[in-house]
């Protein structure tokens, strides 16, 4: 498969990382992003790291969906109704983590306003210093909050699968935060792969673009295998390191996140 390179939209403006902050960011919904995000998530906290998980995707959330969580406050209450980011953290016992939930079916991130947006930045910015690791789960595609967040992260991992149009919207998601002057750290995670080999091949794809086009190439961070306890444990809203600890993709996931744990 060839990515071919497309004009996009105009730049807008970067913002500082916030240094121990990870986006995690496809371009395309559908690969398996958030439960990527858990997963990585409850492998920091098993690590030992006090963990926040954050739910970036306002519109079609379902990091509280995936964990049976009913939170009393959510990221809504906290852009409409100017709740501190900390107040709406809520523990999940079976995890150690702190989650900050979306709310499906409300008007997403893209509607919010610059001044809303960089509100929320600084939010992450100040509930940061009461953490080791902050993940935020971006929505998926292109649009100029989803860029915003990433840039204000100091790691994004863009996930994507062998799929052509997930591969396209991994590497516009990357061009653009380029074209923004992100100074994001842009590493890959390739998902649901047949195989670790397999994994290696799609992400050669998306890195031979990148050279091609955009003159560097964002380093592979790990690959996930597809693992049939995946779906069983999303189904049972149960995270995977609880139910099926040792499960191929579980162990892929703890590989990620050993990497993210040591890294400054």
């Amino acid at each position: 498969m060839m990515i071919q390179e497309t004009r996009r939209t105009a730049p807008t403006a970067a913002t500082a990382p916030i240094t121990n902050a990870i986006a995690v960011a496809s371009g395309k919904g559908g690969v398996g992003k958030t439960w990527l995000s858990i997963t990585l998530a409850h492998a920091l906290a098993n690590l030992g790291r006090r963990t926040a998980l954050i739910d970036g995707d306002l519109g079609l959330a379902n990091v509280d969906i995936q964990l049976g969580l009913s939170p009393d406050i959510d990221l809504a209450d906290v852009l409409d109704n100017d709740v501190p980011l900390a107040q709406a953290a809520q523990r999940h016992q079976p995890t150690g983590l702190d989650i900050i939930a979306g709310r499906s079916g409300v008007a997403s991130l893209a509607t919010l306003s610059a001044a809303r947006l960089a509100s929320f930045g600084r939010g992450i910015a100040d509930l940061s210093g009461r953490y080791d690791r902050v993940l935020v789960d971006l929505g998926a595609g292109v649009e100029r909050p989803v860029r915003y967040l990433a840039a204000a992260a100091q790691r994004t991992l863009v996930v994507t699968n062998d799929e052509p149009t997930s591969l396209t919207d991994a590497y516009a998601l990357i061009k653009l935060l380029m074209q923004d002057g992100a100074k994001t750290k842009v590493s890959v995670v390739v998902n649901a792969a047949a195989s670790r080999a397999e994994g290696e091949r799609t992400y050669k794809t998306l890195a031979k673009a990148c050279d091609t086009f955009l003159k560097m190439t964002p380093p592979l961070l790990g690959v996930v295998r597809r693992d049939a306890k995946v779906r069983d444990a999303i189904r049972a809203q149960v995270p995977l390191l609880t139910r099926h600890p040792g499960s191929d993709a579980a162990r892929d996931v703890e590989a990620i996140a050993q990497h993210l744990a040591q890294a400054s």
